[in-house]
């Protein structure tokens, strides 16, 4: 009843890790793994290709098309429950994918469920969720489960085919191999009303950055994409703040809520 899908490039280290104790501590609900591999150099191919287990399969892809994999990939998946799970998830309890879809059936208007990541004091990931951005999540229960409300990212995260196929699956960028894909899909499923969220009493450990591997995300792939985030952020404020300067736009949006007011421009200081 579910499938998960994995991408890898050029991180046996870690991939050989997220299988042997993440993917082998799957329970027999998972009858499908898809592991993506973005044309790998470093032996992570040959690794793959001695993995005996019927559940993979892999597709071994000539090109790194870094996380527009996501989409086609999941396009062949076959299974009611969908995982998207990072290599470098490389640890989790037993039939932690059994947890998460007992919690997902729980939740109202479940539609992006993630596992909680355990804090290792090294990782990206866990500087960002239990230090730079610990602000933004909440504690709540739904459906009596124990929940995080907050951004909600794909390391290790559930969704449904019925509301995969509802929005589109996920999306692929023309141009960047790095980019939120993740957030693109929960924009579009909170637009149909579904909920984004952190299953709070299951971790994982997550070994994002560079503490644990040099090819965590092409530098300059990543820079690309932050580039452009950017300029797009910063047109969208300068148009935002045309209309601030008129007075009865601004007075409609204060009582409306139209639009998220821009920031503050930034003072220089001697």
């Amino acid at each position: 009843m579910i499938s998960i899908v994995v991408l890898t490039c050029n991180r046996v280290h870690l991939m050989r890790d997220c299988v042997e104790k993440v993917l082998a501590r799957c329970s027999d609900r998972t009858t499908q793994i898809i592991i993506w591999d973005n044309a790998s150099t470093d032996g992570t191919r040959e690794y793959l290709q001695t993995l005996e287990d019927p559940r993979i399969q892999l597709v071994l892809h000539d090109e790194n098309i870094g996380l527009n994999a996501y989409a086609r990939a999941f396009a062949m998946t076959d299974q009611p429950y969908l995982i998207e799970l990072d290599d470098d998830v490389i640890d989790a309890p037993q039939d932690w994918d059994a947890t998460l879809v007992d919690a997902f059936d729980k939740i109202p208007k479940a539609g992006y469920l993630a596992a909680n990541i355990i804090d290792d004091g090294k990782s990206v990931a866990a500087d960002i969720m239990f230090r730079r951005d610990k602000h933004l999540y909440h504690e709540k229960t739904l459906g009596g489960v124990p929940v995080l409300e907050g951004p909600t990212g794909g390391w290790c995260t559930l969704t449904s085919r019925q509301i995969h196929d509802e929005v589109g699956g996920f999306g692929e960028d023309e141009k960047l191999i790095f980019w939120r894909e993740d957030g693109q899909y929960v924009s579009r499923i909170r637009k149909l009303g579904y909920w984004a969220g952190i299953l709070a009493e299951l971790r994982v450990f997550h070994a994002s950055g560079p503490a644990y591997s040099a090819h965590d995300v092409p530098a300059q792939a990543k820079a690309e994409f932050y580039r452009l985030r950017d300029i797009r952020r910063n047109r969208k404020n300068a148009f935002k703040r045309m209309l601030e300067a008129i007075p009865p736009i601004r007075l409609l949006n204060a009582r409306l809520g139209l639009y998220q007011p821009p920031p503050p421009r930034a003072t220089q200081t001697d």
